[in-house]
């Protein structure tokens, strides 16, 4: 009677919690998860520092001026006029840049930045993936919880009646003695679900780097193996069209490319012009002058090649990936294949069948038609039954959300 009460009253202090917070839906854990992950924030700033380069490569040289003043006499025999006999001049000069270089730096810093929004976007997804598998967890986490109070109920129900039997002298006292003995297991079976679901919890709100406590904390989303799913060929062509480190790839091979242009564009040798204006004593003097550096020994030669190996690199690169893909959708469908083989004989037959061998063999016994053993077996098919199949929707999610992975999508709201 002690363990009943104890248990109604864990049960209704879990049912009041439950009604006091509000849970929270997949969006709304995403939501929060991208305000307080520290690495997604970092990741805008280098979006953000990418964006500053793009400003100081378009930006053009510098005029520069010259001021020489020579030929001093100081110490000249006319004390009043110490700088008659001086030579002024003043120069202004400036760097022409040839061959687009300042539009070709330009081209490689906005790549840059492109480069750097798509690795967040991948960053996200891994992280959005982690997520959501704690979240499924989770969920799997309650729904275990919810069984196994069901079925300690269901347990404490047949107990109640066999009581009175015992009272009746239906059944003998050792019998029932046995039956209350094996009600340890459900409430073994309701405590497990009880931590599990708690350290699920822990583990979320440690990828949301949430500081709320865990009896006020509650997830909301859909437990079964009702999703629909793309064909492969379509998952495919969404996960080439969709993958932000593909699309990472193929920039940075674009990038490569401009940079190898810039790189023979800075083997030119830029001009400087220059103007100038002197002054000897009494007369005025006006000038123009040219100069530019003869690329004898440097062409940047060294650069040149190292952009046309950058080139090569970062196709193998962008090649991987791809092959990568073909392989994480493909292992994501014979996953999800190989947990759907399983899931669809629970929900067709061995759900209902042990559902039906459990309220039938449990009368049976009630009416003296069965033993205590095939009543004990009928208990524990139909618990493991429940059990497994809810670890298999678990597997599906979590096969399914490998696949969203894959292809760079959710498929599952």
């Amino acid at each position: 009677m002690y363990r009943q009460l104890r248990l109604a009253v864990l049960l209704g202090g879990c049912a009041t919690l439950a009604m006091a917070q509000q849970a929270m839906s997949w969006a709304q854990v995403k939501e929060r998860f991208r305000q307080n992950n520290p690495n997604l924030a970092a990741g805008e700033i280098a979006i953000r520092e990418s964006k500053a380069n793009e400003t100081t490569a378009g930006l053009r040289p510098n005029p520069v001026f010259t001021s020489a003043n020579e030929q001093l006499n100081l110490f000249s025999l006319n004390p009043y006029q110490p700088l008659a006999t001086g030579q002024y001049t003043q120069t202004l000069s400036y760097l022409v840049e040839r061959r687009k270089k300042r539009p070709l730096r330009v081209d490689s810093a906005r790549l840059a930045t492109a480069i750097s929004r798509a690795d967040l976007s991948d960053l996200d997804r891994n992280l959005a993936f982690a997520l959501r598998d704690a979240f499924i967890r989770v969920l799997q986490g309650k729904a275990i919880l919810e069984l196994s109070g069901e079925n300690l109920k269901y347990y404490d129900h047949v107990l109640a009646l066999n009581r009175e039997r015992l009272n009746a002298g239906d059944i003998s006292k050792v019998d029932f003695l046995r039956l209350e003995l094996q009600r340890v297991q459900y409430e073994s079976d309701l405590e497990n679900a009880r931590i599990n679901l708690r350290t699920a919890k822990i583990a979320l709100l440690a990828l949301m780097n949430e500081q709320t406590p865990i009896d006020q904390f509650d997830v909301a989303g859909r437990f079964d193996a009702a999703v629909v799913l793309p064909e492969p060929s379509d998952a495919l062509r969404a996960a080439m069209a969709a993958r932000p480190d593909l699309l990472s790839a193929a920039t940075a091979v674009e990038k490569a490319q401009a940079d190898h242009r810039l790189a023979i564009a800075n083997g030119s040798a830029d001009p400087v012009v220059s103007a100038d204006y002197g002054r000897i004593g009494p007369m005025n003097t006006v000038g123009l002058g040219f100069s530019i550096p003869l690329r004898i020994f440097d062409k940047n030669q060294g650069e040149k090649e190292r952009t046309t190996l950058e080139i090569q690199r970062a196709e193998k690169i962008r090649l991987s990936i791809v092959t990568d893909i073909n392989r994480d959708v493909a292992s994501a469908y014979q996953s999800i294949e190989g947990v759907l083989k399983l899931i669809k004989p629970y929900q067709d037959r061995y759900l209902p069948e042990s559902a039906e061998v459990r309220d039938t063999v449990s009368f049976a016994y009630s009416k003296g038609g069965a033993s205590l053993l095939d009543f004990l077996d009928a208990q524990k098919a139909y618990r493991d039954a429940q059990l497994n199949y809810r670890n298999l929707i678990a597997g599906y999610l979590s096969a399914v959300n490998q696949l969203g992975m894959a292809m760079g999508t959710e498929l599952v709201p």
